[in-house]
Formats: C-alpha cells, structure tokens, sequence
C-alpha cells in the first residue's frame, strides 16, 4: 500500500470519527497533516485522490469542503446560458496552461513531479471514458497546484467545472468513442509525459510548447479533424 493510499484511508477513518458531514469545511492542510502525521505534499495527493472521487471539493480562498461540489455556479451557469461551446473552452484552455505549465517548470518538486507520473500512469491504465477524464482532470489540476498561485488554481477549477456540463460531456463521449479506448489513454498519457519531462527538467518554454500541441491535438480530435491523434509531434 503507498503512503498516498495509507493516508487516503486515514482521512476517510478521520471523517467519520470527527463526525464531519457532508457541507463541513475540513481544518486547514497545516492541521490535517499534523493530526495524519504526514507531509503536506502526502496529504495534497490524498486530498485530490478523494475530490477525484467525488468525496470532497475546493474553493479556492474559502477551504475543502466534505461531499460533492455543489451542483449550482451562478457566473458558470451564466456563461454557459450565453453559448460557450466545448470548443470555446479548449480555446480558453489553450491559452491559459500553457503558461500554467511554464510556471510549474520553474517550481515544481521532485515529490511533486513524482505525483504527477503517478497520475500519468493512471491515466495509461484506465479503461473507461469516466476514469479517463477524472485522471486527466486531476493531472491539469495538479500542474496548477506546483505553481501555488491560487489564481491559477481557481481558473483550473473553474474550467473543469464547465467541463462536468452536458455539452462537454456530449463531445467528449463522441471523441473518446471515435478514437477508441486504447489510442485515446496512449496518446493522452505520452503527451501528459512530455509536458512532465519538460516541467522536471525546468524547461519553461518547452513546457508550454508541450502543453499546448496537447490541446490541440484534443482540440483538433474534437472537430474530428485528429483521425490519427498518434501522428502528433510526441512519437
């Protein structure tokens, strides 16, 4: 058992025994860590391993809440009312992270760095479009996170808010369903590689150049026009 999962069950165990319930603001990472025994750094991959599943959200600025995030974002919704397209949002994604990215390369620890492997290789293993998708979103987020600006971090939050619509979800199942399970995860996790490769050696600039082939490789794959993902510059 890795100490990621150790503690992922120690906070499942501290939950109940605090009598915390679903809408409660858990203590603060300092406190959690000191009441688990283990490193923030442990602490965050368990954290996100549980809002991966769905038994914890973030607000950025305001703390970790137990239980789903709440279905309801007023300026979201708003926007979406007003026609964003799932393809208006790899728009804004293609030119928010890359420099997410580039800022990561600067910053980013070898635990952290280690983390992000483990992600990818998640990734590489999951057999369903859900799993997929929750193990890519965990992956952008946690790039977010190396940068600490909880700025960037909310914006990453906010985009995969829009991503849980039904219009993303739609586009998603098509594309995921017109590469197939096996060219999707390959493709998917040798890019979220490079990017990593990139961040672990401090490369800023290729970093970013790595990150936005990836989305657009996705973008082009969601206009149908990737037939063969796997003809990107990554092989």
């Amino acid at each position: 058992m890795t100490r990621t999962k150790q503690i992922t069950d120690a906070l499942e165990r501290y939950f109940t025994e605090a009598g915390l319930r679903p809408g409660d603001k858990l203590p603060p990472e300092r406190e959690l860590s000191r009441i688990l025994g283990c490193s923030r750094e442990t602490l965050r991959r368990a954290l996100a391993e549980l809002e991966m599943r769905g038994d914890l959200w973030r607000h950025v600025g305001q703390g970790t809440f137990l239980g789903a995030r709440p279905s309801g974002h007023p300026v979201r919704d708003a926007i979406l009312v007003q026609g964003a397209t799932p393809l208006q949002l790899m728009q804004a994604r293609m030119t928010i992270e890359p420099s997410v990215a580039a800022d990561a390369a600067a910053l980013a620890s070898p635990a952290q760095i280690e983390w992000l492997n483990d992600l990818i290789a998640r990734g590489r293993a999951a057999t369903t479009r859900s799993e997929c998708e929750q193990l890519d979103a965990a992956f952008h987020r946690a790039i977010a996170e190396v940068t600490g600006n909880p700025i960037l971090l909310g914006l990453l939050d906010y985009l995969t808010g829009v991503r849980r619509h039904a219009a993303w979800q739609r586009e998603w199942e098509q594309t995921y369903r017109r590469l197939g399970v096996s060219t999707f995860t390959t493709f998917h996790s040798e890019q979220h590689a490079e990017v990593v490769n990139c961040i672990a050696r401090g490369a800023g600039d290729e970093a970013a150049t790595a990150m936005r082939l990836h989305l657009e490789t996705i973008f082009d794959a969601m206009k149908g026009g990737a037939a063969d993902p796997l003809g990107s510059p990554f092989r």
